[in-house]
């Protein structure tokens, strides 16, 4: 038995009389949905992951250059190998490879939707979309769902290697598995958003969404709810990045809301803020 079933196994009792049930909300959201993002799917699983998958064209994010990503479960991709890591703790220590995060939490779809992914066109550049689609978390629980999606736009058109990330979501109500600390999908540790160049030490690069790793920041309600906010966006539940030459453009952030809080970027500029989309 491994040491999460154990975890689980504890709690069972506890979430056997559990019964703050909470039905998934129909308030409208940004995620996209955009053709062909449903092209494929990851079988249902707990900290699984795919292959290596094409993305149809190449980018450069911190120097790995690569035309294929892992999509994992856990609400995140990476750029050398698949990760199962389940909580969310590795943003600013490195996962020991680049890795892009639109949700990082314990997603487990064993029962209820899969995650999905394929290629596809966005704003008129070739993409490629990842799915999460009211998605439940550990241990195959689906009382609380989050959807939420992550788009790599192609921008070789500006440089090669050149892409944009793009975080969309729509309802979002829990931020934490059982093996995380989390009790109902709240508490413990919480989840986190946001990339990362996977270095440790005093040359990881890092970017977390102010409210991650924070016990209800993120969710809907939240001070940082994901779905109310927004960064170089005016459409709320999307945030937008721009990858220029390996390095990510520095953001302006929301007045009062949104900062950057990862390690050695600055000095790199003043930040540019995208045109108006959508």
């Amino acid at each position: 038995m491994s040491e999460k079933q154990s975890k689980h196994n504890l709690i069972l009792s506890a979430f056997a009389i559990l019964s703050m049930l909470v039905p998934a909300s129909l308030q409208a959201g940004a995620v996209l949905n955009p053709a062909g993002s449903a092209a494929n799917s990851l079988a249902g699983n707990d900290d699984g992951s795919t292959g290596a998958v094409n993305l149809g064209f190449t980018v450069n994010f911190f120097g790995a250059n690569t035309s294929t990503v892992f999509v994992n479960n856990n609400g995140n991709v990476t750029f050398t190998s698949a990760l199962s890591q389940f909580t969310p703790n590795g943003l600013a220590t490195g996962v020991g490879q680049p890795i892009i995060a639109p949700y990082f939490a314990d997603v487990d779809t064993r029962v209820g939707n899969l995650v999905t992914y394929g290629t596809g066109t966005v704003n008129g550049f070739g993409a490629f979309i990842v799915e999460w689609p009211a998605v439940g978390y550990f241990f195959e629980h689906t009382n609380k769902l989050d959807t939420f999606e992550l788009i790599l736009m192609n921008r070789a058109d500006t440089g090669a290697g050149n892409f944009d990330i793009e975080f969309n979501y729509n309802v979002m109500q829990w931020e934490t598995g059982d093996a995380s600390g989390g009790f109902n999908g709240l508490g413990g540790v919480s989840a986190a958003v946001g990339y990362s160049n996977g270095v440790s030490g005093a040359g990881n690069v890092f970017f977390q969404l102010p409210g991650s790793l924070v016990n209800g920041a993120l969710i809907d309600g939240g001070v940082n709810a994901l779905v109310t906010h927004s960064l170089n966006s005016s459409t709320p539940g999307r945030y937008d990045f721009q990858v220029r030459g390996g390095t990510v453009v520095p953001s302006v952030p929301e007045p009062a809301t949104f900062a950057f809080l990862g390690l050695g970027l600055a000095g790199m500029g003043l930040a540019r803020r995208f045109r108006a989309r959508r």
